[in-house]
């Protein structure tokens, strides 16, 4: 017999049962629908119709044949022993061998021995055990001999299950089988007959709604055949694909600069870049900047191709007529005879570059809510044209590993142009939007793309590719300016105010003694602060203090109160956020999290989006941190249960208090903190600890003071986050006190204060 285990994550249902955390096998049914789940189902789907048994609907009851075979080849006789069934399992079917028989048939015995007790006749259970007899043989009959091999054999069940399908889907399942159950009208019928759960796990996952109407097994059906369909239109592969953007440093000119070779060493990949900036950095100069980065492009040898900001002029009637093309009843037929433009393109690489790409792109366009075949086709009609319009600049002698350029001056203006630029991007370009009016806008989204915003804003309706295209220099006094704030701020030691608008938070490790010498120092007089490039390390603080030293309380009061400075946010009811309390952000964070990328663009465009008030470079810091968080995972179940949506929700809901810190917090000065006491029993919520996490990413100090010693954020967060200091015996019941009323903490200043006592009278 099997054990039944928990499964982790989906994927623990494909692993081989050598190889399991724990040997056993899953039974899970699932009551609910999310993206991840229907991931699942189709890939279960799949293994089961490999190696197992699909159940639509009901199992048919045996019919007056199926009886009729059974009682010529087994008679009419039965025995409520082990031995008995046994014997009439290796008669009635016999490619099961010994321990196959041995854990079905003593499975059957013990189903059938609590319907005994449950006070059935004899005679019911030799009409159960018939029953399962004929339901071995004509619908299960071709897994029961694969029972403990290592592939588990796969067991999916659509709809309300019977007691007696349950009974015998349990029995296959105690012998070695993975089973999953379907419900869409929810778990209520099923816990009338296991209302202690005892026979199977229920699923619980992170956002899971109701099924919808449409969805079943045939629908699943049709999309594995879709999706088999589709790989037939790619024909041969490309050797190599886009890697975009995740290489680049944000500094647009020297990544497309930098020298294709030197961009990454996986020669599966190529390296290209996507970006936008809006606004300009200086606009006086910036129109000189950019006629020497063409320039630049040029004199090493790139491919170069420029639109200016009248736009992607739409193909010309000679343009269309030179696309071959029919009539198409199907988006598949379409796309596959449209690739055959690109049958004349000599390098076969290139080619097949171009071809997953167009493919790709248009099969992501024909999911659309509003698209039709008529409507798609012209789509990748416009791609081709521009395509060949653009192809001799950009690919004209190309070869591997070569990256071309694709500078485009004022944006995308329409869907078809942003599709295009979209197709662009997954070929081997780097391609450049430049929006410079700050009142102007383009309306690419793309998951991948980067985007950078400056804050002056300027006219420029024609790209400069020549020296008179109203180019500007600085006068001898701004460049002396310009000189004169970079000297001045940059390794010095001298910082102006939000001089930096990237900054990483370094993990600062101490002693409990040294907390509070440097709790109120500002970030650029702690140990280990640097600044490298444009980013700030900023050394903080994540610890926990455990215990009360020498059981001493009015100096543990006045201790904390000693920290409580006007910077610090003092926490004293647990949890601060209820789990579960009202949050609005929920409502759109599924449209903020596809494909295992944070969108970012469509957070900012949302009418959930709270923070669009504070300034642009800290609302991009805390998107990073937010993407940090969910890309390694530092909180428990984030890419397994659906926490990555909690995880937004809750650092997208922060309150207005809080947001201001965030807005004036200077990089390079003293940041905002957090005291979290925690005196009780009162477990911390999985949103105070998101919390927690993420405002010291982002530059917060957090201290927890829990004089019990009990787990606290730790139950939901790596565990190396944490730096835990055990100062004391663990002390209960305590109420924390009104802080105005406890004394200051006046206490003799330690050896290592009178050791850097000069230092700090000195700023260092």
């Amino acid at each position: 017999m099997f054990e039944h285990k928990k499964i982790l994550s989906f994927d623990d249902y494909f692993v081989e049962l050598n190889l399991r955390r724990e040997k056993g096998v899953y039974f899970y049914r699932i009551n609910g629908f999310n993206q991840y789940i229907k991931e699942f189902i189709i890939k279960y789907y799949d293994e089961a119709r490999k190696s197992g048994v699909i159940i639509e609907g009901k199992i048919p009851n045996p019919d007056d044949n199926n009886l009729r075979f059974y009682d010529e080849i087994m008679g009419s006789s039965f025995e409520m022993s082990s031995e008995f069934i046994m014997t009439s399992l290796k008669k009635w079917l016999p490619r099961m061998n010994d321990y196959q028989r041995n854990t079905v048939g003593s499975s059957i015995f013990d189903s059938l021995s609590n319907m005994r007790n449950e006070g059935k006749t004899d005679n019911m259970l030799k009409n159960a055990y018939i029953k399962f007899m004929c339901w071995l043989y004509y619908k299960f009959e071709r897994i029961v001999n694969r029972l403990g091999e290592n592939v588990v054999p796969k067991i999916l069940y659509e709809g309300e299950i019977s007691k007696y399908e349950l009974m015998l889907i349990s029995i296959l399942s105690n012998a070695g089988c993975d089973v999953v159950l379907i419900q869409y009208k929810g778990d209520e019928p099923y816990k009338k007959l296991d209302a202690q759960s005892k026979l199977s796990d229920n699923l619980i996952v992170q956002n899971m709604t109701a099924f919808p109407q449409d969805f079943n097994l045939k629908a699943v059906r049709n999309e594995i055949v879709e999706r088999a369909n589709n790989e037939r239109l790619y024909g041969e592969k490309p050797s190599v694909i886009n890697c975009t953007n995740a290489w680049i440093t944000g500094k647009w000119q020297n990544d497309i600069k930098n020298n294709f070779i030197n961009r990454g060493n996986d020669t599966k990949l190529y390296y290209n870049c996507l970006y936008r900036i809006h606004g300009v950095p200086d606009k006086l100069l910036f129109a000189n900047d950019l006629y020497k980065f063409q320039l630049e492009l040029k004199s090493n040898k790139r491919r170069l191709a420029i639109i200016d900001k009248e736009g992607i002029v739409a193909p010309s009637p000679d343009e269309i007529a030179k696309i071959n093309r029919k009539n198409y009843g199907q988006t598949s037929q379409m796309i596959m005879d449209l690739s055959d433009n690109f049958k004349t393109i000599a390098n076969q690489e290139l080619r097949k570059i171009i071809t997953k790409a167009f493919v790709d792109i248009i099969l992501e366009e024909s999911k659309l809510a509003d698209m039709n075949l008529n409507k798609l086709t012209s789509k990748a009609i416009y791609i081709i044209c521009w395509l060949k319009r653009y192809y001799q600049d950009l690919f004209s002698g190309w070869k591997l590993p070569e990256i071309s350029c694709l500078i485009y001056l004022g944006g995308c203006k329409n869907a078809n142009e942003e599709l295009f630029i979209r197709f662009i991007a997954r070929l081997p370009v780097d391609v450049l939007i430049i929006v410079p009016n700050l009142n102007s806008s383009c309306c690419l989204k793309d998951k991948v793309l980067y985007e950078v915003t400056y804050e002056d804003s300027m006219e420029l309706n024609k790209f400069p590719r020549d020296s008179g295209s109203n180019l500007n220099i600085g006068t001898a006094a701004y460049h002396a300016e310009r000189d004169l704030v970079q000297n001045l701020y940059q390794d010095t030691g001298m910082y102006r105010n939000k001089q930096y608008n990237k900054a990483i938070a370094v993990k600062l490790r101490t002693m409990y003694e040294e907390l509070a010498i440097i709790w109120d120092k500002e970030l650029r007089y702690r140990p280990n602060f640097s600044t490298i490039d444009d980013r700030v390390n900023m050394p903080v603080i994540f610890s926990k203090v455990s215990g009360v030293k020498n059981n001493d309380l009015s100096k543990y009061w006045s201790g904390i109160k000693s920290l409580l400075t006007e910077d610090t946010i003092l926490i004293k009811d647990v949890p601060f956020i209820e789990h579960n309390s009202p949050n609005p952000v929920k409502l759109y964070v599924n449209d903020f999290f596809k494909n295992g990328k944070l969108q970012r663009n469509r957070i900012k465009e949302s009418k959930g989006y709270q923070y669009g008030f504070i300034r642009e470079e800290m609302q991009e810091h805390m998107l990073d941190k937010l993407e940090i968080m969910i890309e390694d995972r530092m909180i428990a179940g984030i890419f397994e249960n659906g926490m990555e949506y909690t995880v937004i929700a809750t650092v997208l809901n922060i309150n207005k208090e809080w947001l201001r810190r965030i807005q004036k917090f200077d990089f390079t000065k003293k940041n905002p903190k957090i005291i979290y006491i925690n005196t009780t029993e009162n477990i911390i919520s999985i949103e105070d600890s998101i919390l927690m996490v993420f405002l010291n990413l982002i530059g917060f100090d957090v201290l927890f003071f829990v004089p019990t010693g009990y787990q606290s954020v730790e139950n939901h967060i790596k565990r190396d986050l944490l730096e835990e200091h055990q100062i004391g015996e663990y002390v209960y019941d305590l109420r924390v006190p009104n802080f105005d009323e406890i004394p200051s903490n006046n206490r003799q200043p330690g050896w290592r204060e009178k050791i850097f006592k000069r230092g700090n009278k000195d700023g260092y």
